[in-house]
Parts: structure tokens; C-alpha cells; sequence
């Protein structure tokens, strides 16, 4: 007897079977769910329990607990998991779980917040609404959630890159603080970490200089009393870890230049300042939504093979106009929905997240932003109050 046998497998497998048959299968979900048994961040008698709001920072492949005090507060090199769970009237819970992705956040941070958010959605029974976010361009639903969310430059040590956390005694911080365009809720503020010069100053919002010796506010000649409210919590928060002098000046006082002064623009002479702000609705939601004709596809295995076709071009959309037997990408302009129908195939619900990628990266040759719209995927009988928004159910 060759003193390998019995040690090796009877058959050799092809690894080209390996790849994707069982994604998506009742076995991958098993896999999943038992694997999100495991994961001691799901099992922490609160997700799926309870009413709430949670979060969660990918740190070295791991979802780590976001300390709660923090809570609106992210770096622009991480990558985060949000969970929020709501009460029905029936006092079931409806669950939106969405994954937020920094501008300097690497692939592996990325990609590991993509697959737990899955394995998330597996540990809540498949009913969950699940968003991506980018940082630059976030959706409604995701600043509605905050009274103010801060995005700071830095983040924690990645599996492939270093980046350190933001150290206020280092360097020259500014912040800029505003309403962000087309929030849902009244008073959701972004305070925003932004390169400290002159020329990202705008008359129209308030900026809070920390020099590391004394802190300076600048009030635009156009902010509300809501942005000033907000920069003076955020002083507030600062100068609670640092007793130093703070200055507030308005932009209608000629003292102000001193601010442009210590931010390199000691020869500058100008009457208003204009800066794009760094978070917006992408191109494609500024546009009204009845200005273009929404698309509605349908992602379907019926036939025997894979088939992706449009059903609709234009006009409004209704229930009717779907199938609880196959899986639907409607594209309304600002946002890009997936509806997972309950009786969908486990090969259709598998190939969602590709079949919308795929369908962006199409469009990306006639609009050069698409790849920052936001993508969400509701499953049927579970949607969510935005997607009902945009059907007529």
C-alpha cells in the first residue's frame, strides 16, 4: 500500500466547480448563518433583539463594536457596518443594515464589511434592507440616522496599509460644518475634516480652526443659526479634552481675516468665498427624478439560463410590474434598488450584488459619477419606506 493512500481524497475535484455553484444555495446560507453564529459581534443579546442603532469599524478583518459615545463620528480610512433596527406597528422589527465606505478605506477593509454585511443580513433571516455608502455621497436614509455625523481624516491599522489615527497636537485641523443637501431629517449636520487653507473656506457654512494652542470659529456670511449651533457643540466636545482659548468671528467683522490669515492667505483680497462642499448628492440626484425616465430590469432563470431584460422605460412603476418569482433592478436616477422577490431562485439572489455592479460600470461611460450612487437591495413583503416611496404599492 503507497503510504499516502487512505490520506487523499478518492476523486479530484475540479476547482473550477468550486468557485460559485453553491453561492447562494440553501447550503451557503447554512455556512452563513452558522458562521454568523460565531461571530461575537451579532451575539451580543442586542442585534435582532432589540430597537436601536449599532455600529461596528472593520479593524484587521474583524468587526469590532464602535464605542457608542462615538457614535455619527468615522474616518475617511476605515470602513464601518451600521445596523438600525426599528419597531412595526405589529412589534416586529424591520432591519436596514448598511456599509459605509471611506475614500481612503483599502480593499480588505471594503471587502470584509461587504461580506459581514451579508453575513448580518444571514443572522436576521434574509429580511434586511442592505445598503452600500460611500463617503463622499451617502443616501438619505444613512444621514437621517445622525444629528451629526463627523468624517475625520485617518483610521485604524489595515491588513495591507498603515494609517494613523488624527492627532489634534500634530497639526493644523480645520472643520467645516453644515447641513447636508437633501438630508431627511432637519437637523442632520456633517462636520467635515477639510484641507486646511484659505481656499476651502465658503461664506455660506461655519469652519472651526484648531491651532492646537487656541481654537478659532468662522462664521460665513451666509450659515445658519443651525450650523452655528452645531460648531459651537463641536467646540464644545473639543475643548472638554483641552482647556484652551476659543475666538468665535463672523465673516461681517474685518478681525476674520485673521483666519484666512493663518491658513496662508495673508495676501488674499476677496469678497466671497466659495468652496464645493465635500459631501453632495451625486449628479444624478440633483437632477430631478421626472426630468429622466426611470429603468426597471428584471434578473430572471426561468428559461434555463441566466437572462437580465428590461421591463420598463419611463412612466411610473407598480406593484404589478413585479414578480415575486425573480429579482428586479430599478434605477430611479439618485439611487439604484434591487428587489429580491420571495420566491426568487437561490442562483438570482446569489448574483444581485454583481448584476448591479455590472450595471453600473455600463453607465459609467455616459456619466462619469455613477459608481457613487447608492445601491440598496430590499427583499419582498420587507421593503423599505424609501423604496415604497418610489413604487406605487
Amino acid at each position: 500500500m503507497a503510504p499516502h493512500n487512505g490520506l487523499v481524497h478518492p476523486k479530484q475535484y475540479d476547482i473550477k466547480d468550486s468557485n460559485v455553484e453553491l453561492i447562494g444555495s440553501d447550503l451557503d446560507h447554512r455556512v452563513k448563518h452558522n458562521s454568523a453564529l460565531t461571530e461575537p459581534a451579532w451575539n451580543n443579546g442586542k442585534v435582532g433583539q432589540q430597537p436601536g442603532l449599532l455600529i461596528w469599524r472593520i479593524e484587521n478583518f474583524e468587526v469590532i463594536p464602535w464605542p457608542k459615545e462615538r457614535t455619527g463620528e468615522f474616518y475617511n480610512g476605515d470602513s464601518y457596518i451600521v445596523l438600525n433596527s426599528s419597531k412595526l406597528d405589529d412589534d416586529k422589527l424591520r432591519h436596514d443594515i448598511f456599509f459605509w465606505l471611506g475614500n481612503k478605506t483599502t480593499q480588505d477593509e471594503a471587502g470584509t464589511a461587504a461580506y459581514k454585511t451579508v453575513e448580518l443580513d444571514e443572522f436576521l433571516h434574509g429580511a434586511a434592507t442592505q445598503y452600500r455608502e460611500v463617503q463622499d455621497h451617502p443616501s438619505e436614509d444613512f444621514t437621517s440616522l445622525f444629528r451629526r455625523i463627523t468624517i475625520r481624516s485617518g483610521g485604524v491599522a489595515s491588513g495591507f496599509t498603515h494609517v494613523e489615527e488624527w492627532k489634534p497636537k500634530e497639526v493644523t485641523t480645520l472643520l467645516r460644518v453644515f447641513k447636508h443637501p437633501g438630508a431627511g431629517r432637519i437637523d442632520s449636520i456633517i462636520v467635515y475634516e477639510v484641507e486646511p487653507t484659505w481656499k476651502s473656506l465658503d461664506d455660506d457654512d461655519v469652519f472651526v480652526l484648531d491651532k492646537g494652542e487656541k481654537i478659532w470659529v468662522w462664521q460665513g456670511k451666509n450659515c445658519s443659526p443651525m450650523e452655528k449651533a452645531k460648531a459651537a457643540q463641536v467646540v464644545n466636545d473639543m475643548t472638554l479634552a483641552k482647556h484652551i482659548d476659543v475666538e468665535v468671528l463672523s465673516r461681517h467683522e474685518a478681525r476674520s481675516k485673521i483666519i484666512v490669515d493663518l491658513l496662508g492667505g495673508k495676501d488674499v483680497v476677496q469678497a466671497t468665498f466659495e468652496a464645493p462642499r465635500p459631501i453632495s448628492l451625486s449628479k444624478r440626484g440633483q437632477e430631478s427624478a421626472e426630468s429622466r425616465p426611470r429603468k426597471l430590469f428584471r434578473l430572471s432563470d426561468a428559461s434555463g439560463e441566466l437572462s437580465f431584460d428590461l421591463v420598463k422605460d419611463g412612466g411610473h412603476v407598480h406593484q404589478s410590474d413585479f414578480d415575486g418569482n425573480d429579482v428586479f433592478l430599478y434605477d430611479v436616477g439618485n439611487r439604484l434598488w434591487v428587489w429580491q422577490g420571495l420566491g426568487a431562485s437561490e442562483r438570482e439572489k446569489s448574483l444581485w450584488i454583481k448584476v448591479a455592479q455590472a450595471y453600473v460600470r455600463h453607465l459609467q461611460s455616459q456619466e462619469s459619477d455613477v459608481c457613487m450612487t447608492p445601491i440598496s437591495k430590499v427583499v419582498q413583503d420587507y421593503e423599505s419606506p424609501s423604496f415604497l416611496k418610489t413604487v406605487n404599492f
